[in-house]
């Protein structure tokens, strides 16, 4: 999720400076991964890049650039080794870009957050070598360069004696489909609201909703559920946890009617999944087909029923399947480098 955009526009939009800290690279290991972002104000912060006295000193970095009033002071890169200077043992190192950013900055956060919130994937290139502006592309307009689906990535670059930090900013693309308002759903829904995905929550009860949502979920009260299968985008998540087992099994139907979803998860016993699959396999389902139906759901090891337990088993699972299935492409990246000598040396902020 991208919290720190909103974060920004907040601060900027009140009169305060903050800085902008992301990591542009980590090498071995660290305690986040690039892209991962810190905002500091002379006596606050948000986000985090990991914690410990890596944190600590990029704060102290970022408030003595707050300090300063020379210009050339706007942005910054700075490698820390998690070694003995900084009493941590992780090993690795975290290359950090700082970014000064002021009240005039709020155009270009205004509009990333308004792409982003359209669910459009957006690149921002950063200037290093001079006060120049922030380029914010579309990272499709080189469709031979950057194929494929874009995520989040960063590179820092030397081009024709510049330099500079450029990112892809996508938004989520972890959909999932959750069937059941019942307490394992609630439960869920609540450890999703801290995770970097949207939720299409459905279930005919429409008074088994809570009244205030997390800004991640989206909630769908019908009584013909099917319609969100066949709606949703390619690449879903669905999870069936519904209060009918009849209603369980319709469902299920209608998703194997998909052949593109990256993850299908049944609640239920290995007595519920033999059942189903006969009951499937009566109506059509190839048997080969069965193995992609996870029943029971949730990650092995755990006997407890209590729905926050069998929540927490299942949002590890879902995790687990989405990072083995996500890629960064490089490529996407590299492009941007070839457009370089295309962004001015200095002016004020730029949006293409």
């Amino acid at each position: 999720m991208h919290d720190w955009i909103t974060e920004t526009q907040r601060l900027l939009a009140s009169g305060v400076p903050v800085v902008l800290v992301t990591i542009a690279r980590a090498e071995g290991s660290t305690p986040r991964e690039a892209g991962a972002k810190l905002l500091v104000t002379d006596r606050q912060q948000w986000q985090t890049i990991g914690g410990g006295h890596l944190e600590w000193r990029a704060a102290e970095i970022a408030r003595e650039m707050l300090r300063s009033e020379s210009v050339g002071h706007v942005r910054h890169v700075e490698r820390l080794s998690l070694g003995p200077s900084l009493g941590q043992c992780c090993g690795g190192a975290a290359t950090l870009v700082f970014e000064r950013l002021v009240p005039s900055d709020l155009e270009w956060v205004s509009t990333l957050a308004q792409r982003v919130q359209a669910g459009q994937a957006c690149t921002r290139t950063v200037m290093l070598t001079d006060a120049g502006p922030v380029v914010l592309g579309d990272p499709k307009a080189n469709a031979n360069a950057m194929p494929g689906s874009p995520r989040e990535a960063c590179l820092l670059w030397h081009e024709q004696g510049r330099s500079g930090f450029s990112e892809i900013i996508a938004p989520p693309d972890f959909h999932i489909v959750l069937f059941g308002a019942g307490h394992v759903g609630q439960a869920l829904v609540r450890i999703l609201a801290t995770l970097p995905c949207t939720v299409s929550w459905v279930d005919e009860r429409d008074a088994q909703f809570p009244s205030v949502l997390p800004a991640n979920v989206s909630i769908e009260a019908t009584d013909t559920p099917e319609v969100l299968i066949a709606q949703a985008p390619p690449r879903s998540y669905f999870l069936v946890m519904t209060h009918s087992h009849a209603l369980d099994q319709h469902l299920c139907q209608h998703i194997f009617l998909r052949r593109d979803f990256a993850y299908f998860g049944l609640i239920g016993s290995r007595t519920k999944r033999r059942k189903f699959e006969r009951r499937l396999q009566e109506r059509g389902v190839p048997a080969e087909r069965l193995a992609q139906m996870i029943c029971p759901i949730g990650v092995e090891g755990l006997a407890d029923k209590r729905p926050e337990v069998i929540a927490i088993a299942v949002a590890a699972q879902l995790l687990r399947v989405h990072e083995q299935q996500e890629t960064t492409p490089a490529s996407h990246l590299d492009a941007l480098v070839r457009q370089i000598r295309t962004i001015p040396s200095r002016q004020d902020a730029t949006i293409e």
